[in-house]
């Protein structure tokens, strides 16, 4: 049978500095109302020099942990989703592991781009269900703009920097999972991608000069993919589970991009007020969007035991995610 598993606690950390539209048309040929038309973004976050993604890890999953009631020590796994690790190796992860006091807890990264929280969250899920483990830290965390081409006005107005997590255990039955799916389309790799630092292309002073360790980004095909496949995997997550969208009290979308999110509520057809958005504020902060948007919702009074919580993300592999829970807070 299994046991049910759910969120315990959230949190997330927000660098201080923000970085609005005006600050980008001095450095690119873009302008406020282009980006807003375009994106939806009005201001993003930007991590000081000295902040590497485990410092914004570390702060967000002792929000979470203080939200849970739970100490570091009670926990059994730390998964850190990210695309900006403080290094290739060690994992981010074991160094928040470290840094946390997470003394019996094992440790690892897991790759899956702007999706990767909900990977995350399911390999924990499942741990959780399967009695294996009674808690598991999921965090999704970035700092894009240490890989941003500031000289690319694609892809520089899209990004910020953030961190979110959320504690992982197990809840009452009939509630916290519902139903999930994750899915990739490796054929489209090459669409979302960072070419050179890995070993396809080493780095040299060729890959430096050539901008080869920032983020490249086909636009159009990145759109396309996810103007299909978030309605797409919404819908199938609801079958699973034996519910339609008006069962649903809140919708997370990943925050890409606004007309992306609308596309998804328009084919949807869930109510706008149901749909959580603060991509104007933060822009597409990667696997850190969705706890973002949780920790968010929770503060703020919007999450409610008993909710029906549908959040659906998509990224570079490409990969995509949803999962349906029932809120157990």
């Amino acid at each position: 049978m299994g046991f049910s598993a759910g969120i315990l606690g959230t949190g997330a950390c927000l660098p201080e500095k923000v970085m609005t539209n005006f600050d980008l048309e001095k450095l690119v040929d873009t302008s406020n109302e282009w980006i807003v038309e375009r994106t939806g973004i009005r201001e993003r976050r930007i991590a000081d020099p000295e902040t590497a993604t485990s410092d914004m890890c570390l702060k967000a999953a002792r929000a979470a942990l203080k939200d849970a009631g739970v100490k570091a020590e009670e926990l059994d796994l730390i998964i850190v989703a990210t695309a900006t690790p403080d290094y290739m190796f060690p994992s981010t992860a074991c160094i928040v592991q470290d840094k946390l006091g997470a003394a019996h807890a094992g440790a690892f990264d897991l790759a899956a781009g702007c999706s990767g929280f909900v990977y995350g969250f399911s390999v924990a899920s499942q741990m959780i269900a399967s009695g294996l483990y009674q808690k598991v830290l999921v965090i999704g965390a970035e700092t894009l703009s240490r890989i941003m081409d500031w000289t690319d006005r694609n892809t520089c107005v899209l990004f910020g920097d953030g961190a979110g997590a959320a504690v992982v255990g197990r809840v009452e039955d009939g509630y916290g999972v519902l139903a999930l799916e994750l899915g990739s389309k490796g054929s489209g790799a090459m669409e979302l991608y960072q070419p050179a630092g890995g070993s396809r292309r080493p780095a040299t002073h060729e890959t430096v000069d050539g901008h080869g360790h920032f983020i490249h980004m086909n636009g159009k095909e990145v759109f396309k993919f996810a103007a299909r496949i978030m309605p797409a995997t919404c819908k199938r997550v609801l079958a699973k589970a034996g519910l339609t969208i008006g069962d649903v009290d809140m919708l997370f979308p990943h925050q890409a991009n606004q007309r992306i999110i609308d596309n998804a509520v328009k084919h949807l057809k869930i109510d706008p007020a149901k749909v959580w958005v603060n991509i104007d504020k933060y822009g597409n902060t990667s696997a850190a969007c969705i706890p973002i948007c949780l920790t968010e919702a929770q503060r703020e009074g919007r999450l409610h035991k008993g909710d029906n919580v549908l959040v659906v993300a998509f990224g570079t592999g490409l990969t995509w995610g949803s999962m349906l829970l029932k809120w157990a807070k």
